[in-house]
C-alpha cells in the first residue's frame, strides 16, 4: 500500500471483476441496438474505460472529452472544456465514462451539452458513486462501486494529478490534503 492511503477501499481483483459485470450487463442491453459510443472524461476515466471496454462485446468507438471544475479537494461548479470530442455525436448512443459521480454538477452539465448536440441518448457508466456530495439531479446508469464521502485516490483518480496510477481505490490520508 502507498505510504499516503490510509486505506483501501476496492481493490484492483474487484474492480476487475465488476468490469466484466459492467461489460455483460451493457453488451447485453445495447445488442440489437446501434452500438454505443464510449466517451471517456479524462484524465480519471482513461483507466476504467480501458479496462470497462475489454469487457463489452459490442463493436464500440471511443472517444475523449477533457472537462474539468476541480480545484484541490472540491468542484468549482465552473466547467471548462479542454479537449472536446472529434466527431459529431448526432444520432449517436453515447456512454458517457466517468471516474466518480460526486456533487453532480460536472456530468449533468457535460449529459445536457451531449443531448443537445443531438446525441440519440447519454448514458452514464461511473466507476464510483458517492451520493453523499450530490448537489444536483443525476442518475447514473452504470455504477462499478458507491464510495462513502471520503477523499479517494487511485485508478485513474488524483490529488493535484498525483496517484491516478495507483491499481486500487484508497482513501488520501488527510494530512497530504489539509
Amino acid at each position: 500500500m502507498h505510504q499516503d492511503v490510509e486505506k483501501i477501499l476496492v481493490t484492483e481483483e474487484e474492480i476487475t471483476e465488476r468490469c466484466k459485470e459492467l461489460g455483460r450487463q451493457i453488451t447485453q442491453d445495447y445488442t440489437g441496438k446501434k452500438a454505443p459510443i464510449l466517451v471517456s472524461i479524462l484524465k480519471g476515466a482513461a483507466p476504467f474505460m480501458t479496462e470497462i471496454s475489454k469487457r463489452i462485446d459490442l463493436d464500440v468507438e471511443m472517444e475523449f472529452m477533457c472537462v474539468s471544475s476541480y480545484a484541490g479537494t472540491g468542484s468549482t461548479g465552473n466547467i471548462k472544456i479542454i479537449m472536446d470530442l472529434q466527431r459529431d455525436i448526432a444520432g449517436e448512443n453515447i456512454l458517457l465514462i466517468e471516474d466518480i459521480v460526486d456533487t453532480g454538477i460536472t456530468l449533468s452539465k457535460v449529459k445536457k451539452m451531449l443531448l443537445d448536440r443531438g446525441a440519440n441518448e447519454v448514458k452514464i457508466v461511473t466507476m464510483l458513486d458517492k451520493k453523499e456530495r450530490r448537489v444536483t439531479e443525476i442518475h447514473a446508469d452504470y455504477v462499478a462501486f458507491n464510495v462513502p464521502n471520503e477523499f479517494v485516490i487511485g485508478f485513474g483518480l488524483d490529488y493535484n494529478q498525483k496517484y491516478r496510477n495507483l491499481p486500487f481505490i484508497g482513501v488520501l490520508k488527510e494530512e497530504c490534503y489539509k
